[in-house]
This record gives C-alpha cells, structure tokens and sequence, in this order.
C-alpha cells in the first residue's frame, strides 16, 4: 500500500502532529499527477495493493480536498486503475468534497481524534469537534450505511490515544457509538508519540511504554465489541477509567463474572463460546463444526493446545 500525504503543510494547530502550522518540519508537496504517475509506476511493478492519500490542509478544508479528488480522478480516468483508492476526509470538508470522494474511493475515513469536544479542545483551536469533525461524520455514514448510494465504501476513523487526557471508558463509550449508530467498519487506535528534539537528550520516563499499553487494550477492546459479541457497557475499568494493564479486557470480565463459568462446551451456542477466555472466533467455529461429528471429551479434540487450552481449562468444561 502506496500511504503518502500531497503535502505536509498544513495551516492546523493540533497538538499531537509534527506537521502543525508551528511545527519544524522541511515543508513539501506533490501534484495530483505526480503522484498518479508515481503509484502507476509502482503498481506496474507489482510493488502495491492500492493507494493510501491524505493531506495536511492547506488553507481551508476544500481547497486540499481538492487536490486529493484530482489524484484519485487522474488514476481513475487517465489511468484506468479500478483498484484500491482510500482518501482521506479532511476536518471541516463540505458535503459536496465528500460526496465526491465517495463516488471515486473504495475506502474513507475521518479521524475523530478524541471522544467529545471537552478533549478536542486540548488539542487544537483551529478545528471545532461538532462542525468539523462530527456532522461530516454522520454524513459519511448516511450516505454509505447499507442501502444507501455509496455502502460499497468501506469507512474507518481513529482516536489519538494520550494526547489528550481522555479515559479509556470515554474512548470505548464513543466507539460502540460509531459501530452502532455509524456503521462504520473499524476504529483505529495511535498511541501519542511525543516529539523529540535532537539536539537534546532525554531519559525515557516510560510513558511512551504506557501509551502502547492503552492502545494494545483499546485494540483488546474492540475485537471484542466487533467479533466477540461484547457491548461497550459490558467492558470494565478500574477507578481511574482505564483498561488494566495486567489483565486483557476478557480476562478482567471474566473474573468479574464467576456465575458465567463454567461453560459447558458440548452445550453451548457460538457465542457463549467466545465468552471462554482463550477462546476466539476460529476456535468457536471449530468447536461447533466438530460437536456436529462427535461430542468432544477434551480440548484437544476441537484442536485447542497448548497454553490456550490451560487457560480455557478453568473456564469450560466437557461433562
């Protein structure tokens, strides 16, 4: 995958981004054709899947929207290319720039950055949460929820995880939100990563390792709302209202609920399956599909090993 921005100027503030308006970086940009002519080049080495395009914005919402639609034209009619085109949807785009990059991606996203105005504010001035951010949103989504003019586009967005001083409850609280009432396909998750000057040197306070942290828990968090039939009111936290570090988020459910256990594995729906700890989509299916054949005496017979089958040994059981 071909991931390139048409520019890394950009006339926002946000605080999380080396490429904000203040920032030290080497300016620089790419035309619409120059980088159609570079992807085809590529492509026509079979180094790539599709393109990735986003952009720092330059001006105004529009104006840079502008120049992601003209590479995505360019590619679509000059080139003839029928393949994978994602593109960004910059903050604050207006609704035609976003109906016509709908017409010509395959896939779409908008970063939400943080869950609710209250931590957006943290991190920039130039944007504003509900114009910018949450009615482009809905907008997507109305126009590509199932039934509607564009549903083959797939559509994502993603939090910025610890540049703002967000929870992670908050965090999963607006993701179910977007699953439910978006419909979009996935969320996202990036740790903040703090600048570096360097020219200085500084010890590791480990707060990076921390960030990292939330973001393998988030990502914990939202297979299982995804494929693991489990609610965002359903996940829990500790008093601070984030994830425990030591335990995964069906770990720390599954100790909070002892009345669960234990499931009967020769009885239970798919489902109730997943609720085993160690147990995942494929090793559910398997389970089923063999129950079909024989009733199974032991983990082993469903082709669970190893430390996974230790760990849904104490939660599952075959009499």
């Amino acid at each position: 995958m071909l991931k390139t921005l048409m520019t890394n100027a950009c006339s926002s503030d946000c605080k999380y981004c080396p490429f904000r308006q203040d920032g030290i970086s080497n300016r620089c940009s790419i035309t619409p054709d120059e980088i159609a002519a570079v992807f085809m080049r590529h492509l026509e080495k079979q180094w790539l899947l599709g393109i990735f395009l986003s952009s720092g914005i330059v001006g105004n919402a529009d104006r840079s929207m502008e120049k992601l639609i003209a590479a995505a034209e360019i590619l679509r009619k000059k080139y003839r290319y029928r393949g994978y085109i994602h593109l960004k949807i910059l903050p604050g785009a207006s609704r035609s720039a976003i109906l016509r990059a709908l017409q010509l991606a395959s896939a779409v996203s908008l970063n939400i950055e943080t869950p609710g105005k209250k931590y957006f504010r943290e991190l920039s001035s130039y944007k504003h949460f509900d114009t910018d951010i949450v009615a482009p949103l809905k907008f997507i989504s109305e126009n590509t929820v199932k039934g509607a003019d564009y549903d083959r586009v797939k559509c994502t967005t993603q939090f910025i995880v610890g540049a703002s001083t967000e929870t992670d409850r908050e965090i999963v609280r607006y993701t179910g939100a977007i699953y439910d009432r978006l419909q979009f396909k996935r969320v996202y998750y990036s740790a903040y990563q703090k600048e570096k000057n360097p020219d200085e040197f500084t010890l590791d306070d480990g707060s990076g390792d921390a960030l990292l942290d939330r973001e393998h828990r988030l990502y914990q968090a939202d297979f299982l709302m995804r494929s693991y039939g489990f609610s965002s009111d359903e996940l829990l936290f500790d008093e601070t209202g984030n994830f425990d570090r030591l335990r995964d988020p069906k770990q720390l459910w599954a100790d909070a609920h002892p009345e669960f256990y234990p499931v009967k594995v020769n009885k239970a729906d798919y489902m109730e399956l997943l609720r085993i700890p160690g147990i995942g989509p494929v090793a559910a299916r398997r389970i089923v599909d063999c129950r079909r054949e024989r009733r199974l005496t032991s983990w082993a017979d469903a082709g669970v090993l190893g430390k996974t089958a230790l760990k849904a040994m104490r939660y599952g059981v075959f009499s």
